[in-house]
């Protein structure tokens, strides 16, 4: 009697089958507490003063037995856990809320892992911006699956990555965290990380974690570029352009949790939007898993003063409703408006039928997931995997690749030692953290100019200036931004001079920094900007070493693109670099002298002023049509990027001129590496329906390989066309494959100019 009163923990039944046992022992208060998390209160209900696990605190704040569904972010207590600490910590919160709860639920815990477990000690990968550059799917699968690894290692369960926002504004200062302005290399970005954390998706090898897809939906496109505002967009642009991430990442990678975003979207804020959520997610979709919320993004329905608010409810009770009838199954990171779910169903505002519905994923996931049967970890293992030398080596690897050769006059680089022998490294990022937002603290962390002082070392001399600052320290989570005076930035840049002055070559490490371009949550912590120039005095600083006559080499990083006119017209190269993680100055040093070969690609495209802005490239035919006394076109095209050698591309053709509506057929192409050097090259296949029902943008990705060749190769390239390559939502909102021409392009940018062009009939 009592094996069959307890089906729920025999684990020789199936997940559905033990979550269907579960919830019909579950009080609604149990129900409820399990769409519930704790992040910031682990100090009041059970962490002491330095972060360690009080069981006292816990059985005073958690005597009902009722338990809690996630807890949040435990690698950040006391100032930041260990790999071993936080191993023991999940274990010892884990072990009481399954002894002390009446059912013996476990919790989830959930961490952030943009690019890399951001910990102590985790590996930080580069950024998702730069890992868009490299047009690898199959390096950024695998180093998901680091990051995964090493969350699983620790306790963790859940990752709130990756963001699958199609960024469309530069002046948003969450860019960083995007695979940028293409809805196609978003996807198979998107496909690739969720692969990674997932695995195949049974967790039976304790490698892998639950990946969260965010930000559910069109959060990259806000109005005025300003985070969280709303996006204005047809229902046509969200399933053409903003959409597509997300239902290929649950379709054929299975992601397993969304989380809502902060906007709104034609008047409806995602967290109340049910067409969103319901219709679209879980009727259209299929969609089993479970959707969070955004952090404290149900209370903003209401108004969220430290902020701002929708008001579509007038208080945190309705703002529940709300977001329950809409779909939201757990409210993140507090417990909040989900508070007042219990008096809700009492007065019969809220049906226990909907919190069944909305709790059963969440338990049903415990259940597959496997922490009913093996809850703990093991803190050797922990200590053993995190940031290992493995992972440090794949962190290199990424960060070459993800480097992007802008411009290279006369052929500069990489440098001939037998003509330098002094070189200054100047800038304010030349000897900075630069891991962008959402990074850990991790074991190893290489500046450019300590890469380079490493690297060259006994062949030439290096010398080195700030030149100016940024900002004067400041990091991505302190608020204050403090900015240095003129004073102190001249007296700076004129020193900088003085050392530009006694090399051979200047080598330059500007941009942006944490700061400048960042998640801004708060009306004290803003981040985005009416402005894409050079922050502060940095182009004055430019122009000062410029005038010197030195040859500039200059590493761009920041977190959004800048309009770097002068720099276009003025350095002898140029690379664009985002953040590349914990091995910059490594992955930067390696390049400069040629050891690796760049042969990144711009994930979006770089505009020639604020002005210019929008700038993606795949618009509407009507657009981009000029400006009076400027330029219309981009001071940088999406998919743009160089080289040490050089690539042609000959006898571009398709292997069927005319197919069927329902048929595939593949474009064909050779490639041959013409210069002296090894490298890569990304061919690039875009598609443009010449006339159809509806307008359609000039060109749109479709296809790429990435390919790498000895000098002299040649390789033959196939890339597929199915009908999802020409398939777009027609007058009448259908999906379809309309018959007639279709322009076919391959190239190694979205430029024209890049392009060679056939002509597909489909009838």
């Amino acid at each position: 009697m009592k094996k069959n009163s307890e089906r729920y923990k025999n684990s020789q039944l199936s997940p559905e089958e033990r979550a269907d046992d579960l919830l019909s022992r579950m009080t609604l208060d149990e129900k409820i507490t399990q769409m519930m998390c704790i992040w910031n209160g682990k100090y009041e209900t059970f962490l002491d003063e330095n972060g360690r696990f009080d069981s006292a605190k816990a059985k005073k704040s958690f005597q009902d037995g009722v338990g809690i569904g996630q807890i949040g972010r435990p690698s950040d207590t006391g100032g930041g856990t260990t790999p071993r600490e936080m191993a023991e910590l999940t274990n010892q919160i884990q072990k009481f809320f399954i002894e002390n709860s009446r059912l013996g639920i476990p919790v989830i815990f959930h961490e952030e892992c943009l690019h890399g477990l951001a910990a102590k000690e985790g590996t930080s990968f580069p950024q998702p911006i730069a890992l868009a550059g490299t047009f690898n799917p199959g390096l950024t699968g695998e180093l998901y699956a680091m990051a995964a690894e090493e969350t699983r290692v620790r306790g963790g369960h859940q990752a709130l990555t990756p963001v699958l926002d199609v960024s469309r504004d530069p002046r948003w200062g969450r860019v960083e965290e995007t695979f940028g302005e293409d809805p196609y290399l978003v996807t198979q970005m998107g496909l690739a990380a969720v692969r990674g954390f997932q695995g195949n998706g049974s967790f039976r090898n304790r490698k892998n974690v639950m990946a969260t897809l965010k930000h559910f939906a069109a959060h990259g496109d806000p109005e005025s570029g300003m985070n969280c505002a709303p996006v204005n967009v047809s229902e046509r642009v969200l399933r053409e352009v903003f959409f597509p991430p997300f239902k290929e990442a649950l379709q054929k990678a299975g992601a397993i949790s969304v989380m809502a975003s902060y906007n709104e979207i034609d008047g409806v804020p995602s967290h109340a939007n049910k067409w969103l959520l319901r219709d679209v997610l879980r009727d259209e979709w299929g969609f089993e898993g479970f959707v969070v919320s955004d952090y404290y993004a149900i209370w903003e329905l209401n108004h969220r003063p430290d902020t701002h608010g929708h008001f579509v409810a007038k208080d945190k009770k309705e703002a529940a409703a709300l977001a329950v009838k809409s779909g939201v199954n757990m409210e993140l990171p507090e417990p909040d408006c989900y508070m007042h779910l219990a008096e809700l169903v009492k007065e019969g505002t809220v049906d226990e039928l909907l919190i069944d519905d909305l709790v059963w994923p969440l338990i049903y996931w415990k259940f597959k997931f496997g922490i009913f049967d093996d809850p703990y970890v093991d803190p050797d293992e922990a200590e053993r995997i995190c940031g290992s030398e493995k992972n440090r080596e794949m962190a290199l690897k990424a960060a070459r690749e993800s480097i992007t050769l802008l411009k290279n006059e006369n052929g500069l680089l990489p440098i001939n030692f037998d003509k330098i022998d002094t070189i200054a490294v100047i800038g304010p990022n030349a000897h900075r953290s630069l891991l962008g937002g959402y990074s850990g603290v991790p074991k190893n962390e290489v500046t450019v100019l300590d890469g380079i002082r490493s690297k060259i070392s006994g062949r030439a001399e290096i010398l080195y200036s700030e030149g100016c600052k940024i900002t004067a320290g400041g990091s991505w989570n302190k608020d204050q931004i403090v900015l240095p005076t003129e004073e102190e930035d001249l007296v700076a840049i004129s020193e900088a001079v003085e050392v530009a002055e006694k090399s051979d070559i200047v080598v330059i490490a500007i941009g942006g920094n944490e700061q400048t371009s960042r998640e801004a949550w708060s009306r004290n912590h803003m981040g985005d900007r009416t402005d894409i120039n050079l922050f502060g005095r940095q182009e004055q600083l430019v122009k000062a070493i410029a005038k010197t006559g030195k040859p500039m080499v200059v590493f761009l990083f920041n977190g959004r693109p800048l309009s770097v006119n002068f720099l276009k017209d003025n350095a002898e190269a140029i690379f664009e670099c985002w953040y590349l993680g914990q091995e910059t100055g490594r992955a930067v040093a390696d390049v400069l002298v040629g050891e690796f070969n760049p042969g990144g690609k711009l994930p979006i495209t770089i505009p020639r002023s604020v002005g210019h802005i929008p700038c993606y490239y795949n618009h509407k035919p009507s657009d981009r049509r000029g400006y009076l006394n400027d330029d219309v076109s981009p001071l940088y095209p999406f998919g743009y990027g160089l080289s040490y050698t050089n690539f042609e591309i000959k006898n571009v053709r398709l292997a069927d001129k005319k197919i069927k509506r329902d048929q595939s057929t593949s474009l064909l192409l050779d490639i041959t590496n013409t210069g002296s050097r090894e490298g890569t090259e990304v061919v690039q296949m875009y598609i443009r329906d010449l006339v159809s029902s509806v307008t359609r943008p000039v060109k749109e990705l479709k296809g790429f390989e990435k390919v790498h060749l000895k000098p002299g190769q040649i390789k033959h390239v196939k890339i597929p066309i199915v009908p999802d390559s020409l398939a777009f939502y027609d007058i009448d909102m259908n999906y379809v494959v309309e018959p007639g021409e279709f322009e076919i392009m391959a190239g190694t940018s979205s430029m024209d100019t890049d392009l060679q062009k056939v002509v597909l009939e489909v009838v």
